[in-house]
């Protein structure tokens, strides 16, 4: 028995070694693609081309107290987040069964106890045996095979920091348009005072017969509008609400307990730092998940390569056959076998040679859309930074055409209760109040969102996960019912 062993880790040996004589298809290395060498408004003074100091973006940019806890809850219980953590665990699963598919593929205990009767003879048959079947590595097949499977897993990762930095930018986003529309809903109701004032001053100049009722119309008409802007606002706040709601992993419901009442819209910075464009290859998640996928897809090459060529094998068997069981092990019952092999498919040159073609293209497809996608990554940026800028120029100029209304409605108020102007200019100077109000308070929110949607583009944010595998994020509970789940399948299988 124990010859027969050293025969068979002989041959096993020489298989490991044979194994590691080539690897066929091509090597993969990081593609090239076009990069700006500068951003188009890298002169304007609200941005620098130095990198963000900070991945907590959200924290130094509004510094809002309200907004760091959302996003915290966010983090821990989004399940989107947690979906594209378990597809991490998945494409895990499929390296380890990769490495495995290195080893000996098969591997079988057999047994054996017969009887056989004939003419008043008994015949008995007894035996115990392990066989093993190994096909050799010796093209790198599985190597490749494994090569690919760990390129998927980066790919799944990089997806992984993909759904965080789309998590962080809707959850701010969601917020400071809750802001936004919270503040608008007082601007409306400001306008609804001034408006109830003009028209009581309307109905006191007709009553004093002053005036017609054309004013206390007119000035009826635009309250009556104004208030009807109010259920409109009231259901996109609502609306909002609820999908940040959804966002934290919970169905709508009231979140004036984490939200208060009403809050400011988030200020934003004086300026932000931008990095360069060359380090979006290495920032932004989706690109380096396409660059993952190409280098899987790289290895499938080799793998559709390795099949023009004959695979071999070897395997054995070792065991004991007798016809008495306490026969069994004995050196005269002891039974061996060794062989080696090989399959080579000559005749489906063909369609093996079309794999590799098929393969290639493949490759050759993901390779243009890797490009595409830092074409892409780079037009987000600048999309993001020309809306951040232009939005911030433009709440500098409603903010003075805020004010210049505002005194309008004041002069003009005056000017008609002294009976030196008509009732028209009154509600032309409050309609347009009311306008220009609202539009501030939506450039404001506009910055604000631009400002989150630079940082979008930039990729930022994903770096708060450090060198963690997000299996880790998963909820404890979850790991312990997937590892039970487990045991009682294999207590089945068993």
């Amino acid at each position: 028995m124990n010859r027969s062993w050293q025969t068979l880790g002989i041959a096993t040996l020489s298989a490991l070694i044979a194994s590691g004589c080539a690897m066929l298809g091509p090597d993969f290395q990081e593609p090239g693609a076009p990069v700006e060498s500068s951003w188009l408004y890298v002169e304007d003074p609200l941005v620098s081309s130095e990198p963000p100091a900070d991945p907590n973006w959200w924290q130094t940019a509004f510094q809002d107290p309200v907004l760091d806890r959302l996003v915290e809850m966010a983090l821990q219980e989004n399940l989107s987040l947690r979906s594209a953590a378990l597809r991490v665990l998945q494409s895990q699963q499929q390296l380890a069964i990769a490495i495995g598919n290195q080893y000996p593929q098969q591997q079988q205990v057999t047994g054996l106890a017969a009887r056989e009767k004939s003419d008043a003879i008994i015949f008995n048959d007894y035996s115990l045996g392990f066989n093993l079947s190994w096909e050799a590595d010796f093209w790198g097949r599985f190597r490749r095979q494994v090569e690919s499977a760990s390129a998927e897993l980066d790919a799944s990762v990089a997806d992984y920091d993909g759904a965080l930095v789309s998590l962080l930018s809707q959850v701010a986003q969601n917020y400071i348009l809750v802001r936004t529309l919270q503040a608008q809903l007082d601007v409306a109701r400001q306008n609804i005072e001034l408006q109830r004032e003009s028209l009581r001053i309307a109905r006191a100049k007709f009553n004093a017969g002053a005036v017609s009722e054309l004013d206390a119309d007119q000035a009826e008409t635009l309250l009556n509008n104004t208030i009807a802007s109010v259920p409109s606002l009231e259901t996109s706040l609502q609306q909002v609400k609820n999908s940040l709601a959804i966002l934290l992993g919970k169905p709508p419901h009231d979140l004036n307990y984490l939200l208060g009442e009403k809050g400011d819209i988030p200020k934003t910075p004086a300026s932000i730092a931008l990095g360069m464009p060359q380090n979006l290859i290495r920032q932004r998640p989706d690109i380096r998940a396409a660059e993952r996928q190409l280098a899987a897809q790289s290895a499938q090459i080799g793998v559709a390569v390795t099949e023009l060529y004959p695979s071999f094998s070897i395997g054995g068997a070792i065991g004991s056959s007798a016809m008495h069981s306490g026969d069994l092990f004995e050196s005269d019952s002891e039974t061996w076998s060794l062989f080696g092999a090989f399959q080579w498919n000559i005749f489906n040159y063909g369609r093996l040679r079309s794999n590799v073609r098929l393969q290639d293209a493949l490759f050759q497809q993901l390779l243009v859309d890797y490009r595409n996608t830092v074409l892409q990554a780079q037009g987000d940026v600048e999309n993001s930074i020309v809306a951040y800028l232009k939005s911030y120029q433009q709440l500098a100029a409603y903010q003075l055409a805020a004010a210049a209304s505002k005194r309008s409605v004041a002069a003009s108020t005056a000017q008609y209760q002294n009976g030196l102007i008509d009732f028209n200019t009154v509600i032309s100077t409050l309609g347009a109040d009311a306008q220009q109000q609202d539009l501030l308070t939506s450039a404001r929110g506009n910055v604000a969102t631009n400002l989150v949607q630079v940082y979008r583009a930039l990729g930022g944010g994903w770096e708060i996960r450090g060198n963690q595998d997000p299996v880790d994020f998963l909820p404890a509970a979850m790991k312990d019912e997937m590892r039970e789940r487990t045991r009682a399948w294999e207590g089945v299988l068993q």
